[in-house]
């Protein structure tokens, strides 16, 4: 074997992996995606050949070299081997096929690279990332979150956000929705998970489940009421998510664009519950319905609109 054979047979497989390395995808999934490349250009460029050996009841197949890159294409009955098959390769095929193959083979690439990227992100929902808001389209905001990008529609916007091109913001992988241009990996910043992972980020109580979060309600942009509770003996649920001098709450703030968030603790005895979570407001009375899935809680009249909010 020559040293140019040896060369050529160490670009090709060279490049295979490359690819494969960049994209992250499997070097069989492009290796298929040659084979089929191939295989559409001899349908496209030579229809009567293809139709002839088809009208025979046969098959037509590429038979691809991993190693060098050479390739046949090859006719017979269908399940026979390679070897007992007719090598029906145009003359001069390679040059005619070069175009279309590298086309189909990118379409290949991209595809698979993007399933790659929907998988992995599938097995990351409920996670916090960092992204990087790339561009708007339409009322979709479109962020760089890495591999690939995120797309977060206007239901999963804060209102009073406005999303500056190139800005760095917190966001929360919340599903893999099918779109008209395929399934997308969608991202949030008025999902109440945020504020959850964001805590669970900062605080590492909640990290470790020491404390867990049993509630949360958010008003995205405005205020958010979550509460808290203690898995282990002497850890302050309320005190650890606060931190000293508030500098975890106040992360968590910043991260939401000076929302407002107050943390209390949670309590299985649901009177003590629903005063601490309409607090400051004081609570005069609560009277529970017979299934104890609402109640009719009562303050003094000038404090109606702390106790509600707005």
């Amino acid at each position: 074997m020559s040293n140019q054979n040896l060369i050529a047979r160490t670009e090709f497989a060279a490049a295979l992996n490359q690819i494969a390395t960049e994209r992250n995808i499997p070097v069989e999934t492009i290796l298929n995606a040659v084979k089929e490349a191939l295989l559409a250009s001899f349908n496209k460029d030579f229809p009567s050949e293809y139709e002839k050996i088809t009208a025979e009841g046969k098959v037509v197949i590429v038979n691809l070299d991993d190693e060098t890159g050479e390739f046949k294409i090859l006719s017979g009955l269908e399940g026979a081997k390679a070897k007992d098959m007719e090598d029906v390769t145009p003359p001069g095929f390679g040059r005619i096929a070069a175009q279309t193959a590298k086309q189909v083979i990118l379409q290949q690439v991209r595809e698979a690279e993007k399933t790659g990227i929907i998988t992995e992100y599938q097995g990351r929902l409920g996670e916090v990332i960092t992204g990087m808001v790339q561009r708007m389209d339409g009322k979709n905001v479109i962020v760089d979150i890495g591999r690939g990008t995120g797309m977060m529609p206007p239901e999963e916007q804060v209102r009073n956000e406005f999303y500056r091109l190139n800005s760095r913001l917190s966001f929360l992988i919340a599903d893999i929705r099918e779109t008209f241009r395929g399934q997308a990996v969608i991202v949030s910043r008025s999902d109440p998970r945020l504020v959850s992972a964001l805590f669970a980020r900062e605080v590492p109580e909640v990290g470790t489940g020491a404390v867990i979060v049993k509630g949360i309600a958010r008003e995205a942009g405005n205020r958010t009421k979550i509460a808290v509770a203690s898995t282990q003996e002497g850890v302050d649920p309320v005190g650890s998510c606060v931190g000293q001098k508030g500098v975890r709450v106040q992360a968590v703030i910043n991260e939401l664009n000076n929302e407002k968030i107050d943390i209390i603790q949670f309590s299985e005895e649901k009177e003590k519950y629903l005063k601490a979570a309409l607090a400051p407001a004081e609570v005069t009375k609560t009277t529970f319905g017979k299934d104890e899935t609402e109640v009719t809680v009562t303050v003094p009249s000038d404090q109606l609109s702390l106790a509600i909010g707005r």
